[in-house]
């Protein structure tokens, strides 16, 4: 664990399906990035899927999975059900972006992923995809997964519990966890705790139509390639005070 005055900025998240640029401008701006599966799967999320930009609009890519039907089950626990699923959305990816400017430069490592995807859970499919993906756009913030904690407890003190054990000093937070965090629990254990800030991103010339945002970070990298991470991270002023 790192000495108490060594600044360290921690980011906690679900993992999601080849998500969109500001889950990488996340993960860029940590100093270690905890993915959080140990947490209810969440049905027609991000979790299993992610939306393309295609010429007839935007596309589901979807992971199939199979769940026991409960509404306690672990994003860790659930499976995969079909086996080719990793084949056709890369069939799907190659015929939407084959004409992209940077589609020859990526495609080659972008297919190797894909073709090493036979995890049988959904999680190792989703870290497995991060990790590749942190690589192409170049972000080195370490990515590790946060320890099991027994059901039922509290969200908030989940999220502290893990800050503590990584040797955080701030938590970078996201918009939407302030649904549920205490602040008070962070500042009672000595971790300051920040807003992400979202873009603004750079737009660039993109297929199909009217320029689309929220769409998966492979949109970016099939038409950025090398200059993707500038598309990635948003402006120097990232952070911000709590919602009022």
């Amino acid at each position: 664990m790192p000495e108490p005055h060594v600044a360290k900025r921690v980011a906690i998240v679900q993992s999601s399906y080849v998500p969109w640029k500001g889950y990488f401008e996340l993960i860029a701006r940590a100093d270690e990035f905890i993915l959080l599966d140990d947490v209810q799967y969440t049905r027609r999320d991000w979790r299993n899927r992610n939306r393309i930009k295609t010429p007839h609009g935007l596309l589901w890519l979807t992971v199939p999975v199979r769940t026991r039907g409960h509404f306690d089950q672990r994003i860790e626990e659930v499976l995969v059900s079909e086996p080719g699923w990793a084949q056709r959305h890369w069939s799907t990816l190659r015929h939407v972006y084959g004409r992209a400017p940077a589609f020859g430069a990526v495609a080659p490592a972008l297919e190797a992923l894909y073709s090493a995807c036979d995890h049988p859970l959904l999680t190792h499919v989703n870290e497995h995809l991060l990790r590749g993906l942190c690589g192409l756009l170049g972000i080195g913030t370490p990515i590790s997964r946060g320890a099991r904690m027994p059901a039922g407890t509290d969200p908030t003190q989940r999220l502290v519990t893990l800050c503590r054990q990584a040797g955080a000093t701030e938590y970078l937070a996201g918009p939407s966890s302030w649904a549920y965090l205490r602040e008070a629990a962070f500042t009672e254990a000595g971790i300051a705790v920040t807003t992400m800030r979202y873009g603004p991103y750079p737009r660039y010339a993109q297929l199909h139509g009217a320029f689309e945002d929220r769409v998966s970070v492979l949109d970016v990298l099939f038409h950025t390639g090398s200059d993707a991470l500038r598309h990635v991270v948003g402006q120097p002023e990232l952070v911000g005070a709590p919602p009022s």
